[in-house]
């Protein structure tokens, strides 16, 4: 792995952010319109009873962490990738979604290790980072892809993940050279997504952090909770209350400088080293 300009006496070598909902605020419509195409897909594809749909779209999500999860448990069987392109195909990205020139110059001001971590595909992943202005501020994205369609030699001989080379995973826009590997994996598999701790964990082994050294920001409560268990430090985005698992609350992830100072503390001469080599093309860690 290339030299980061990280210091291993550094507080925090790493933060890992959620996407939606925590980058940009839920006010946004993105969350409603997702939601809307999820039910949507569960009428006209999976042909569950209308009246149903709400209720079960909501329970589904609040069981298993998310509806397309809750779904597969249940034991509907469809094509993930196609789920994913209904759901997020038709999402207004460029009406909902504008460049954060404030929360970039914030990201790029970080010395640390950033990286996205998701339920979503990365195709939404590509296309909120995009439409954030944001695509060049983080080293990877661990998204839904990463988690659920590794094949066999991702994984070492005692079911571990073994330390990917973050510098020759695919890019994510989706041209990778391994996209044909991971098509054809069963549709069938239960899905492994947050705020299951076993994903945070796997998350922690592929981005090969020391979770004692990393922060966890999430607008999700149970995913808060969840980051803890693993051993991350944790902040709740979106909310003005400390909830159970977490250590510092933000309003707004543009507050991160005022409740977090010491993530910019102890780099000293490495800042400009860092600053000049975060732009770099964001890939999938799979």
């Amino acid at each position: 792995m290339e030299d980061d300009g990280r210091s291993s006496g550094a507080k925090y070598e790493c933060l890992l952010f959620d996407l939606d909902d925590t980058l940009y605020p839920m006010s946004s419509g993105i969350n409603l319109a997702c939601r809307k195409n999820i039910e949507e897909f569960m009428l006209q594809h999976l042909h569950i009873e209308e009246e149903e749909v709400p209720r079960m779209c909501l329970e589904l999500y609040r069981e298993y962490g998310t509806t397309m999860a809750g779904l597969k448990a249940l034991g509907y069987e469809f094509d993930n990738d196609e789920f994913h392109a209904y759901v997020h195909g038709k999402l207004p990205y460029e009406e909902a979604l504008k460049p954060d020139p404030v929360l970039r110059s914030l990201l790029l001001s970080m010395p640390q290790r950033k990286i996205i971590f998701t339920n979503a595909d990365k195709a939404h992943a590509a296309q909120v980072l995009d439409g954030l202005g944001l695509e060049d501020c983080f080293e990877g994205v661990i998204c839904f892809e990463t988690l659920n369609d590794q094949p066999v030699d991702c994984v070492d001989g005692d079911g571990n993940g073994n330390g990917t080379d973050h510098s020759a995973v695919p890019a994510a826009d989706g041209n990778t050279s391994s996209d044909e590997s991971h098509k054809k994996f069963s549709s069938k598999s239960p899905i492994l997504c947050k705020p299951s701790v076993e994903a945070i964990e796997a998350a922690i082994r592929i981005a090969n952090v020391d979770p004692k050294k990393t922060i966890f920001f999430d607008d999700s409560a149970r995913n808060i909770a969840s980051g803890k268990a693993a051993g991350l430090h944790t902040v709740i985005v979106g909310s003005t209350t400390v909830v159970p698992g977490a250590d510092h609350a933000l309003s707004s992830i543009h507050n991160i400088k005022e409740a977090l100072p010491e993530i910019w503390e102890g780099e000293g001469a490495q800042l400009e080293q860092v600053l000049q080599s975060t732009a770099v093309e964001t890939v999938v860690l799979a």
